[in-house]
């Protein structure tokens, strides 16, 4: 361990008794075999920690939120082998899928299939020993959820690094770890998108934002945005969009068939992304599918939302219809980064807003008000 690591750190905790942040004082983390500490340097506000805050998904309170963050790599931990390609003073992006490395769906390579990261830590706040690497200001549990980023510190296992070039700024790259890495998952993995195929993208948030840059990295064209918010629409176009559609004003289904079939792609796109994980629009997103299309789900439901989906389509029209949760981490963050530095994914664009850790809880309040187009971070200095 280091020696110019403090003692404490200041943390955003999820409190028992309410969906707000309050900003304590509480011991500094140390690592383990296997995992680094690291110097936070940003965290992406993400809407699935608002899922979380609000209730809707279980999870252990006290609890640290912020699972997409940017760092220094400050130690690591007793007995960690060496890391291919990481050292001291490196800075960092860390994925929110952190893959213990050895169970049966780590050791076929499906990462973001652990088994290790869905029992221990995403339902009790752990990590792979049972044990979180949080503890409040008394010496009592504090769960972390994945790496627990909004803090000045965080544990994170080696599998979920890698290194950041350093000709991309690190507090925009917070956003690699979950927006982009996400959205890689779902274009390049479950979308299998090709050169030349049309996509629909329902819900332009952050994660709909990323996968629109994502589709356009991949060669895709069209690229339709779908939203309800005009502003959010003029972001995606930014960031890659061909076409956009309110779908407030305008039926999705049917503004999409006219897109495409006037630019002889038939009547619906090859690949729908249904960001928002609302049954409305799950369904909206399998009715812009031309025949043979993919439909991605990749939005979170509240609670146990459920969706209806015609059968009699879905079987006559050969539709495919898969969820994707986020990308295979050891193989895939890296490439997340080769994309940006190419500059595939513009993460300066995609970040619209940033805060300072104190305050935290203003930020998910604006998320949750939508006012939020693509992602804020919260900037730890």
């Amino acid at each position: 361990m280091t020696a110019t690591a403090p003692r404490t750190m200041k943390a955003a905790v999820l409190r028992a008794d309410g969906p707000g942040l309050e900003i304590l004082e509480v011991p500094r983390p140390v690592p383990r075999a296997g995992e680094a500490l690291v110097k936070v340097i940003a965290c992406g506000v993400c809407h699935t920690d608002l899922h979380v805050m609000r209730g809707e998904v279980r999870f252990p309170r006290p609890a640290v939120m912020g699972h997409e963050i940017s760092g220094t790599l400050v130690a690591f931990g007793d007995d960690t082998p060496p890391a291919m390609g990481l050292a001291i003073g490196d800075t960092v992006i860390g994925a929110f899928i952190m893959p213990c490395g050895d169970c049966p769906a780590c050791s076929r390579g499906r990462d973001d299939l652990c088994a290790e990261f869905f029992g221990q830590n995403r339902l009790n706040g752990t990590l792979y020993d049972g044990e979180s690497r949080l503890s409040m200001p008394d010496g009592s549990f504090l769960a972390m959820y994945s790496m627990g980023g909004l803090a000045e510190y965080a544990v994170v296992p080696i599998t979920a690094l890698t290194r950041l070039p350093d000709d991309l700024d690190p507090v925009t790259s917070a956003v690699l770890g979950c927006a982009a890495f996400t959205a890689y998952g779902a274009v390049h993995r479950a979308g299998d998108v090709r050169p030349g195929e049309a996509v629909a993208i329902v819900a332009v948030g952050g994660v709909g934002s990323g996968v629109v840059q994502m589709a356009r990295a991949a060669g895709a064209d069209p690229i339709i945005a779908i939203d309800v918010a005009d502003d959010k629409l003029e972001a995606a176009m930014a960031l890659g969009a061909t076409h956009t559609v309110n779908s407030r004003e305008t039926d999705a289904a049917t503004a999409v068939r006219e897109i495409t079939g006037g630019l002889g792609h038939g009547l619906g796109v090859d690949v729908a992304f249904e960001a928002l994980g609302h049954p409305a629009t799950f369904r909206q997103a399998i009715g812009l599918l031309a025949d043979g299309g993919r439909m991605v789900a990749i939005g979170i439901a509240a609670g146990d939302a459920a969706a209806e989906v015609e059968i009699t389509p879905l079987v006559r029209r050969g539709y495919t219809i898969t969820g994707s949760f986020g990308a295979r981490t050891r193989e895939d963050l890296p490439a997340v980064v080769d994309i940006a530095e190419a500059g595939g994914f513009d993460t300066a664009r995609l970040v619209t807003r940033r805060y300072t850790l104190d305050n935290a809880d203003a930020a998910y309040q604006a998320l949750a008000r939508g006012e939020i187009t693509g992602r804020a971070v919260v900037v730890m200095d």
